[in-house]
């Protein structure tokens, strides 16, 4: 049996063994692309090839990453695997198309996504998902679904999965900080060790800014570093029953940095000087204090750990798991916006 405090731990070793690593690699352009696939032939001889990114592999491992967690949340309060795989697909069947349509609304742009967008969606589709599920679950007599908690497990897998996902923005060089010598005289000393330099000219710093080659804020990385922070400290609260403490917590550092951090960004972000992504953190933050006063909080569950990780080793969690990062990889990964030319040719000295 292991404690909690050793699995947050691990956990937290784990990850920040990875992010690290990320952060030294994914600035270079070698880390775009995964794969290109030829599609059509040219009349030169050439195909045309339709690429792969390292941005939809990053985001469908750490969506997936982040829904494990959820699974083993929800199973340590012992809630069956069927209520929470329902609750995900429900959640996921509106969130993932709004990563679109809210930055397609915001942005004018219908080849881009927004994960602020999909969420802020979602912080109000949860509550009402849950609230369905449980008036169906109290027609056959079956237990509730406790709300507080569950929304609890949701805010720490959105934590990491947001967290873990930034990877996916260094890696394409998109959500990128301003240049270091526009910051703040008294953060310039930090960022004149600490700052990330893009290279390639498909990263979209490099074709929307022009800032491939230059010093610039590691937004993306602050906010990985932020969000896993939040999610492990989240972690304990809710392994100890703390769930109001760990939902209000998670909430509101997770959209309150949302919020400041737009302040060192120099990607476009919608019209206006407070962008509508901004106003969706700040809304989110006092939206979940009050859903903490109307809802009731269920003080005397316990978290089971062991229960928790037991409910991953399931068959029908990992077709599930493996189905939903295949859809989110074919969603976010085949590149809109880049093309390719691929030509073949023999090695004679192998034949």
């Amino acid at each position: 049996m292991i404690s909690n405090e050793a699995f947050v731990l691990s956990l937290g070793a784990l990850l920040a063994s990875f992010v690290f690593w990320a952060f030294k690699k994914l600035p270079d352009e070698r880390w775009q692309f995964l794969a290109s696939v030829p599609v059509m032939k040219d009349a030169d001889g050439r195909w045309r090839g339709l690429n792969f990114t390292y941005y939809g592999l990053l985001t469908a491992n750490a969506l997936v990453f982040g829904l494990a967690l959820l699974i083993m949340l929800l199973g340590s309060l012992r809630i069956p695997i069927a209520v929470t795989l329902t609750v995900i697909l429900a959640v996921l069947a509106v969130c993932l198309p709004a990563a679109r349509w809210v930055a397609t609304l915001v942005e004018g742009k219908s080849c881009t996504f927004t994960v602020a967008g999909a969420f802020f969606v979602g912080i109000f589709v949860t509550p009402a998902v849950l609230q369905l599920l449980n008036y169906f679950l109290s027609l056959t007599e079956s237990a509730p679904v406790p709300i507080v908690p569950a929304l609890a497990a949701v805010m720490i897998a959105y934590a990491f999965g947001e967290g873990l996902g930034r990877l996916a923005c260094i890696s394409f060089g998109c959500c990128y900080g301003v240049t270091v010598p526009e910051v703040p005289r008294f953060l310039r000393h930090a960022f004149d060790r600490w700052h990330f330099v893009f290279s390639g000219d498909m990263k979209k710093i490099s074709y929307s800014s022009g800032l491939a080659g230059k010093q610039v804020i590691p937004i993306q990385a602050i906010t990985c570093l932020i969000y896993i922070g939040i999610g492990l400290a989240a972690t304990l609260l809710f392994l100890h029953a703390r769930f109001v403490a760990a939902f209000v917590a998670s909430m509101s550092v997770t959209q309150g940095w949302r919020a400041l951090s737009e302040l060192l960004r120099a990607d476009f972000r919608g019209e206006g000087k407070i962008s509508k992504y901004q106003l969706m953190g700040i809304v989110a933050i006092p939206f979940a204090v009050i859903l903490t006063m109307l809802l009731p909080t269920e003080g005397t569950m316990v978290p089971q750990l062991d229960a928790g990780i037991d409910s991953i080793w399931r068959l029908e969690v990992f077709l599930l798991l493996q189905a939903i990062w295949v859809t989110v990889f074919m969603m976010f990964g085949k590149s809109m916006v880049t093309g390719a030319q691929i030509s073949f040719h023999l090695h004679h000295d192998r034949i």
